[in-house]
């Protein structure tokens, strides 16, 4: 493609002149063409000579590239048609008839998707527990509390809770249970309790059976909890009998031996014991002995 330009010129009596510019375009070699129109303005202006010329070019180079990336944002967004959506795919129960013809593709609902895709322990919220789609539940040694947000006006005569040994089931009257399963561990019935709290929350208090261990979830079926990663309040501590609150402290202590990768209590008392033995028995040679 030949392109003619016609550019001015100071001649030596001030006079302008108009000087022609022929080149031919190749669209394989674009630089080779913008030789040619440097080489142009050198011999017939003193315009590549000022000092601000290469800044003057590039700011050229810039608006250009800007007025092109405009142009193909506006050509993207005609070019996009809206997706229409299509219907989720209903789930299908398969039928004597369809058994001898072609395994069917069935959808899984999404609760159950959402599940598998659910591996391995999950990090504990911030009072030790799990906070999930219906409700949350945190945790103490001693108990656990677990929380139902209901709509808001919710009476107590509205309330279906029922309390045993390794069950749980709560709801509102007329409706299907919002928790109602088997619990991960025993608790007490006698000393569970519940209450609604601002007509707004279901407080369900439930006191374990065991007082020394970690749930792992609150009913079983629910995504677990690391209890590796469960940090009991120090100033609970102090409310404990000496002996649990000995406990509790030395189950805190090896469950952060165990995160840095260090040996736990019963661990370093056994290494004390051998050292002991080592020193009493200086006559024996364990250099080569392997010790678990």
């Amino acid at each position: 493609m030949a392109i003619i330009s016609e550019v001015e010129e100071e001649s030596s009596s001030s006079r302008p002149s108009m000087l022609p510019f022929r080149a031919t375009f190749n669209s394989s070699n674009p630089l080779g063409f913008l030789e040619k129109v440097f080489d142009f303005l050198g011999q017939q202006s003193d315009f590549l000579k000022k000092p601000s010329a290469e800044e003057e070019i590039a700011a050229v180079v810039r608006a250009a590239k800007e007025k092109l990336r405009k142009a193909e944002k506006k050509a993207e967004k005609e070019s996009v048609k809206p997706v229409e959506k299509k219907p989720e795919k209903e789930t299908v129960k398969p039928t004597m008839a369809a058994s001898s013809a072609e395994p069917m593709e069935v959808e899984k609902p999404k609760e159950e998707k959402k599940k598998e895709t659910q591996t391995g322990p999950i990090v504990p919220n911030i009072g030790n527990g799990t906070d999930l789609e219906n409700y949350s539940w945190v945790q103490t040694l001693q108990e656990v509390t677990v929380n139902v947000p209901v709509p808001t006006g919710t009476k107590a005569r509205s309330v279906v809770c029922e309390i045993k040994k390794n069950r749980l089931k709560l709801g509102l009257k007329g409706q299907d249970p919002i928790i109602d399963g088997e619990l991960y561990r025993s608790v007490k019935p006698d000393d569970c309790y519940w209450n609604i709290e601002d007509q707004k929350v279901i407080s369900v208090l439930l006191t374990k059976q065991d007082q020394m261990e970690w749930w792992k979830c609150c009913v079983k079926g629910e995504p677990e909890i690391d209890t590796q990663k469960v940090e009991p309040e120090s100033s609970k501590l102090a409310d404990l009998d000496p002996e649990t609150r000995s406990t509790v402290e030395k189950m805190m202590f090896d469950q952060r031996q165990k995160q840095m990768g260090l040996p736990t209590s019963d661990e370093l008392q056994k290494q004390e014991i051998l050292k002991k033995f080592m020193s009493q028995h200086p006559e024996m040679d364990f250099s080569n002995a392997k010790i678990n």
